[in-house]
């Protein structure tokens, strides 16, 4: 098996691709070793001493390193483990993948005209660079948003939520005035 390595706009983080489907919906992303317990494979990198951070994407996996630990050392230890764990045909989450759910049901036409710029127009350009941006809400013409993955945490990121993002969310919906990164939630 062949997994290739890309860099990100993330220094921290890398992504891997092991040329077989990840995700088949959606994305999941782990903060703390603690949330990890749910998949085998993120249980397992965080075994790596100075893993921070997994994300699972469509056909990728962005792996971000604590910042005084080195690629070079990191890097074979991921490597084996994806290897390893795509291998034996053990299933990415206990009990099987469940469908990631948004509840859309109650949202308003400019909420859902939002989430569509975003989900058609960004998350796919953002999926290549290892990550992920959710949309959250829209509220007093502000935009909230998850960053996940390669971008959380990217120096870069806020550079292209405010001058990329916004820009365009601004154009296509004249009612946003902002969009905002919500820190980390608790959860996995």
């Amino acid at each position: 098996m062949f997994i290739q390595t890309e860099e990100t706009p993330n220094p921290l983080t890398l992504k891997f691709l092991p040329q077989k489907p990840v995700m088949k919906q959606g994305t999941l992303e782990f903060v703390r070793s603690e949330s990890a317990s749910s998949s085998p494979l993120a249980d397992r990198l965080f075994d790596i001493e100075g893993v921070e951070r997994v994300f699972f994407g469509g056909d990728f996996i962005s792996v971000t390193k604590k910042e005084d630990k080195e690629w070079y050392i990191l890097k074979p230890s991921i490597l084996g483990s994806i290897m390893e764990h795509f291998v034996s045909g053990r299933p990415l989450l206990h009990g099987g993948e469940e469908k990631l759910k948004v509840s859309v049901e109650n949202e308003d036409a400019l909420s859902k005209e939002i989430r569509e710029i975003i989900d058609t127009r960004v998350r796919p350009a953002v999926a290549q660079d290892g990550g992920d941006i959710i949309f959250d809400r829209f509220e007093d013409g502000i935009v909230y948003v998850h960053m996940q993955g390669a971008c959380s945490g990217c120096p870069s990121s806020t550079v292209t939520l405010k001058s990329g993002i916004e820009n365009m969310l601004k154009h296509y919906v004249p009612e946003v005035i902002e969009i905002r990164a919500i820190a980390e939630s608790s959860a996995a």
